[in-house]
């Protein structure tokens, strides 16, 4: 079985104690790990795979209590790297009634973004690897160059790359800056993850299944289209699949969609999927993977963070036959 390498951002959720209101209005909060990528490989560890988180912490209290939440994960943290130079990174995050999400980021820059090229080892990564990531930390930096060395290094021991653009606009000095580095990089990737959300957004095409074709582009042989409660889509070459989600009660929305690609990377993973067999065991096993990944999601929402809301592989079952 291969590993989940996750490179990106690692940081602090602060999480209203209080539903409902505007984040300035917002009195006590609590800290939850967070950061996409880091929930994704903690997904991945607490499902039962290998997870790696590549990154940078600053030499901080915050820093100091992300290694240990992701260390009591299962995610291996050997590839992060410290320093002094900036702080790690906070996200304060406003709760609607519905779940839903309001961010205020601090990070100007954060620890993550000095990550440089040189400090990324291609001698880390196997054929069997998967490397993941998002578009939170492909602002101008350090950080996106050393992305691209990854993305590289990988590839060529014939792991797969997964990219799920994750849009978080208030990042961005220009909308315009964050869709065209998100187009940028979906050709490096094998698998995209994209949220019914994101998708108008990123590709300017109102049209869903020409929106979605248009995905297929450079390295591109799968797109996983995730619909929020409604379940996902699965296209490989000129098929669609489709699955339905879950009806669960929905605390907070924080780490759904991570929780959801982490429990695809750690079936690919389980199922030793390479750059050669990816199209074929997405095909093979779209009911069980789609299934998996529906559930994750959805349970993650029944609690609070993301990290800290992960369920139980077995809960994960349990949900899937109870819906059977």
């Amino acid at each position: 079985m291969g590993r989940l390498f996750s490179i990106g951002e690692v940081l602090i959720d602060f999480i209203p104690l209080q539903k409902g209101r505007a984040l300035k209005d917002v009195i006590s909060f609590e800290r939850a790990p967070g950061g996409a990528p880091a929930n994704v490989a903690a997904a991945v560890a607490k499902y039962g795979g290998s997870a790696s988180m590549i990154t940078k912490l600053g030499k901080d209290a915050f820093g100091d209590f992300l290694l240990e939440q992701l260390q009591e994960a299962g995610v291996q943290t050997d590839k992060i790297t410290r320093t002094k130079e900036a702080n790690t990174g906070l996200a304060f995050v406003s709760l609607r009634e519905d779940g839903e999400r309001d961010f205020s980021f601090y990070r100007n820059p954060s620890a993550d973004l000095l990550l440089t090229e040189e400090e990324i080892d291609e001698n880390w990564f196997e054929k069997g690897d998967i490397l993941h990531f998002c578009s939170v930390d492909l602002v101008e930096s350090p950080m996106k160059q050393a992305h691209r060395k990854a993305i590289q290094s990988v590839k060529e021991k014939g792991g797969i790359i997964s990219f799920d653009p994750n849009v978080r606009l208030p990042l961005w000095n220009d909308p315009e800056e964050c869709r065209t580095t998100i187009l940028e990089f979906i050709p490096m990737a094998h698998l995209v993850k994209i949220s019914d959300e994101e998708l108008e957004f990123i590709t300017g095409i109102t049209d869903v299944e020409e929106a979605i074709r248009s995905l297929f582009t450079g390295d591109v042989q799968a797109v996983i289209f995730t619909k929020g409660a409604n379940g996902a889509d699965l296209y490989v070459r000129n098929k669609k699949y489709e699955s339905t989600g879950y009806q669960v009660e929905v605390q907070d929305t924080t780490g759904a969609g991570d929780a959801f690609i982490g429990g695809v990377l750690y079936q690919l993973l389980d199922k030793q999927t390479d750059q050669k067999n990816i199209e074929d065991i997405l095909e093979d096993s779209h009911p069980q993977i789609l299934a998996f990944a529906n559930a994750s999601g959805a349970l993650t929402t029944t609690g609070k963070g993301a990290i800290s809301a992960l369920p139980e592989k077995e809960s994960i079952h349990q949900l899937i036959e109870g819906n059977k």
